[in-house]
């Protein structure tokens, strides 16, 4: 071989011979590579979910923090004060009001409310809701109260409520049902893990029920 071909066999080596030295320094862990999984970890955001409220039905409440109805304006008083100025719960607070226990509500220090909006009450015949007696009433709207507070990540499980009987939470992440024992079919909770002084809250679309006897 020539001194001329020689010399372009050795520069064609070297070139290629640099990318691969590149690619071999990353994969063994070298000062490249330390670099890349530092970069992607700034870069990385966690995950909050149990700092912000989730659900569909979320866009419905309102946005102006000076509207009692709003998520700002719930987190600053106790639960039955926050739910009397959601929009969304309308039935649920008259009842609350009904049978007495917005004080009960407010002067407890940590509650889990599972909150039927108000289409939830419009799925019962009224027929039905005209038969209830008080003692009956008050035991529903026990059942959708948990007297712990529990986040996201605690719900899936059984809980125990006020009722004295307990719910069963299926799900994960933004999506979670909620049975009670005289349903047939789950909740979904429509908008979740809104706070309030004394309570987080989960919206659900169903009422729920008490075992039938």
């Amino acid at each position: 071989m020539g001194r001329k071909h020689l010399v372009a066999a050795v520069g064609l080596t070297a070139a290629l011979a640099l990318p691969l030295a590149a690619c071999g320094s990353n994969d063994s862990g070298g000062s490249g590579s330390s670099s890349t999984p530092s970069a992607a970890a700034t870069s990385t955001k966690p995950a909050e979910p149990a700092s912000k409220p989730f659900g569909a039905a979320c866009s419905k409440i309102p946005t102006d923090p000076s509207n009692p109805g709003s998520t700002a304006a719930m987190a600053k008083v106790p639960v039955a004060t926050a739910a009397s100025g959601n929009p969304l719960l309308s039935t649920l607070v008259s009842l609350v009001k009904k049978e007495k226990l917005v004080d009960t509500l407010n002067g407890a220090p940590k509650l889990t409310v599972f909150a039927p909006v108000n289409d939830a009450f419009a799925k019962i015949p009224k027929s039905t809701m005209s038969k209830l007696t008080d003692q009956q009433i008050v035991s529903i709207l026990k059942l959708h109260v948990v007297g712990e507070r529990l986040g996201p990540d605690q719900l899936t499980g059984s809980h125990k409520t006020l009722n004295g009987a307990s719910l069963t939470v299926s799900g994960s992440g933004d999506s979670f049902t909620v049975q009670g024992p005289g349903n047939k079919t789950p909740a979904n909770v429509v908008c979740g893990n809104v706070q309030t002084a004394n309570a987080t809250v989960y919206l659900v679309d169903t009422v729920l029920m008490p075992a039938m006897s």
